[in-house]
């Protein structure tokens, strides 16, 4: 019964605290662009993204989540990073400041209570002279009520890399592009594997491997805390880098119609026997390191 009244006072303080800023009592100082037009932008011209969401806010304030162990170093890295300095490096937040009336009702109820708790911090660290890229760029179909402009988003989102020779960088078990077509308008695809969890105690050697690439190859990541450190580092050695985060999820997701979060088998498929037992010979050529 505890636990039961603590969450429901949790969701009264949530809710109303929302409503003072949807009323305009409390006053919201972060701006963030819509889907759209983080989409557009990434189509448009050659600026990296870095994404925030919530498991980053959780570190950002020096606790742990399940695939990142925090420290006082990620902690004012990430402080940094979401400040947003570089033009050319966008930072991308969820766009849940100016309402969250888009979103089915458990991601309503989620966000909710995340503004509630972390509303503060993003205040405290975000630039308000800047205009935030929107994190559902890669998460474009689970939170959101109406599905209908998801075909739409994702047919978008494959032309950001039309055409170019990508370095996919992720975990081990990720498979980005394995068994959909996500990839299929890029013009080549490579792949950095690395751990798929505390990955930024490889974080030199990731580094060092993406830097061994010319600067005409565009970067996409999808390795959790780590990739706002590399796509900063690699940023600022002239590349082209995009952290898409669990768009490949998403996008499973959307393939198969899901109504709720379901796990994908090919995330539990690790190690190279492993793969060939799954017939993702396709994927095994295209690794180039390996950083585990």
């Amino acid at each position: 019964m505890e636990i039961c009244m603590k969450d429901v006072l949790k969701e009264i303080l949530s809710n109303f605290v929302y409503w003072l800023y949807r009323k305009n009592i409390l006053k919201n100082h972060i701006r963030v662009q819509s889907v759209d037009e983080t989409i557009e932008e990434l189509i448009r011209t050659d600026k990296s993204l870095v994404r925030f969401g919530d498991g980053e806010m959780v570190v950002l304030r020096g606790s742990d989540i399940k695939l990142q162990k925090a420290s006082q170093e990620i902690a004012d890295g990430l402080k940094r990073i979401i400040s947003y300095q570089y033009d050319g490096l966008m930072v991308s937040l969820q766009g849940i400041f100016g309402g969250v009336e888009g979103y089915q009702e458990k991601s309503r109820k989620f966000w909710k209570e995340h503004l509630f708790f972390y509303r503060k911090v993003y205040e405290q660290y975000c630039n308000p002279d800047r205009i935030y890229a929107n994190t559902s760029f890669s998460r474009f179909y689970y939170v959101f009520e109406d599905k209908r402009p998801c075909k739409n988003w994702i047919e978008k989102i494959k032309r950001i890399w039309m055409g170019k020779d990508i370095v996919v960088v992720e975990g081990t078990r990720t498979h980005n592009g394995v068994g959909n077509d996500l990839f299929e308008l890029a013009g080549s695809v490579e792949r950095i594997i690395c751990p798929s969890s505390n990955a930024m105690r490889v974080l030199d050697k990731i580094i060092e491997a993406c830097s061994s690439y010319s600067t005409d190859r565009l970067f996409l990541l999808s390795l959790g805390i780590t990739a706002k450190f590399v796509a900063e580092e690699l940023f600022l050695k002239g590349y082209r880098v995009i952290d898409i985060g669990n768009l490949d999820m998403e996008y499973e997701w959307y393939l198969q119609g899901s109504v709720d979060k379901v796990s994908l088998p090919k995330h539990g498929v690790e190690g190279k026997e492993a793969n060939l037992a799954a017939g993702y010979t396709e994927y095994l050529e295209q690794i180039k390191r390996e950083l585990i």
